[in-house]
C-alpha cells in the first residue's frame, strides 16, 4: 500500500548562526532597518555571553526531526515529511512551502513552535505559509492555531518542576516560588481582544495545578525596545516585589512560552534574573526546556493528529 505524503511545516523565529549574522537577522526583524552601532554591540555581547551562538538552530532541526519520526511511527497509513521554515532567516518560511511544492506534496500541516496564539505572532507565521502556498500553486495547509493545552505540554512542565522542586530542603519549600513567563508583546494587542495574554494565563494556572505548587506567580519578559507599552509586568520587577513582599528563598524560573534553550531563556532568565535574585540573597532555579523530550513532542505530535482528524470529519460531512 502507498502511503500518502503529508507535508509537515515547522515554524519557527530563528536565531543567527553565527556572529556575523547577527547584523541581517536583526535588520529582518526590524523590517529593513539596521540596528545603530550601540545595539549590534550589546546584542553580540549577549550571543558572546552565552558562548558565541544560540543552540536553537540545533534544537529546532532535532525538534522537527523528532516530530517527524513519531508522526510516522503512530500513523502507519501515512508518511510524514519535515520542512523547516523560519520568520527571520534562512531557510524561511518561503523557502520551505517551495521546498514542498517542488517534491510534490499536495497536503500539509503547519506548525508553529510557540504553544500560544497571538494575531501578532502565531497568524503572521500562517499568512506567510497561506501566501506563498498560494503564489506556488500548493500544497493545501492546514495550520494548528494553538497547542497550550495539549496534556503531554502540561505534564512536561510539570514534571520538570517537581523534579526541581524536589532538589530543595523540605525545610526551605514553603519559601519557594515558580515564575512563569513568557515572551511580552506590545499592549495594544489586547485592544482587539487578542486571545494570547489569556492563554499563558491559563497555561500557568493549568502546570501549578497538575504540579500541585503551593506558590507561583506569572510575568512577562524580553519585551522589545519600541514606542507603546508591551504586557506587564516585567519578570525582573515581579521578582522584586515577590521578594520584598514574601521573602521568597528559592525563585524557579520556567519560561513556558518558549520551548528550547535560547538567547531569551540562557540570557535574560540564566544571567539576568540569576543576577537579580542572587543581589537580593535567594537561589535561582531553572528546570531544563523540553526541546526533545518525548513528552513534549508527543503532545506536538497529538496537536497535528487533532488538525488532520478536523479535516478529515470537515471533508466527510
Amino acid at each position: 500500500m502507498t502511503k500518502k505524503k503529508i507535508g509537515l511545516l515547522i515554524m519557527a523565529y530563528g536565531t543567527p548562526y553565527r556572529k556575523k549574522d547577527i547584523v541581517p537577522y536583526y535588520t529582518a526583524i526590524r523590517h529593513g532597518r539596521r540596528p545603530t552601532d550601540e545595539e549590534i554591540e550589546d546584542l553580540t555581547r549577549r550571543y558572546e555571553a552565552i558562548g558565541g551562538a544560540s543552540p536553537l538552530a540545533r534544537l529546532t532541526m532535532a525538534q522537527a526531526e523528532t516530530l517527524e519520526k513519531r508522526l510516522n511511527g503512530d500513523r502507519p497509513d501515512l508518511r510524514f515529511k519535515a520542512f523547516l521554515g523560519l520568520k527571520y532567516i534562512h531557510p524561511f518560511i518561503e523557502d520551505a512551502v517551495q521546498k514542498m511544492h517542488d517534491e510534490g506534496i499536495e497536503r500539509a500541516v503547519a506548525l508553529v513552535l510557540a504553544p500560544h496564539y497571538s494575531r501578532f505572532s502565531v497568524q503572521s507565521y500562517t499568512d506567510r505559509a497561506l501566501a506563498a502556498a498560494d503564489k506556488t500553486g500548493g500544497p493545501l495547509i492546514d495550520s494548528v492555531k494553538s497547542w497550550y493545552r495539549q496534556p503531554g505540554f502540561i505534564q512536561c512542565w510539570a514534571d520538570r518542576i517537581r523534579k526541581t522542586l524536589a532538589a530543595i530542603p523540605e525545610a526551605e519549600q514553603d519559601r519557594a516560588v515558580v515564575v512563569f513567563s513568557a515572551h511580552s508583546l506590545p499592549e495594544k494587542i489586547q485592544k482587539d481582544g487578542d486571545p494570547y495574554p489569556d492563554q499563558v494565563k491559563e497555561t500557568a494556572e493549568s502546570i501549578a495545578e497538575t504540579a500541585g505548587l503551593r506558590h507561583y506567580a506569572q510575568a512577562w519578559q524580553s519585551a522589545g525596545k519600541t514606542h507603546g507599552p508591551w504586557l506587564g509586568p516585567d519578570i525582573l520587577d515581579k521578582t522584586r516585589g515577590l521578594f520584598s513582599k514574601y521573602g521568597y528563598k528559592h525563585f524557579i524560573f520556567c519560561p513556558i512560552g518558549f520551548v528550547a534553550e535560547h538567547l531569551e531563556v540562557l540570557y535574560d532568565n540564566d544571567q539576568e534574573c540569576r543576577s537579580l535574585v542572587e543581589k537580593l540573597g535567594g537561589q535561582y532555579h531553572r528546570p531544563p526546556m523540553p526541546d526533545a523530550d518525548p513528552l513534549f513532542i508527543g503532545a506536538l505530535a497529538s496537536a497535528v493528529e487533532g488538525v488532520l482528524n478536523e479535516a478529515k470529519s470537515h471533508a466527510q460531512s
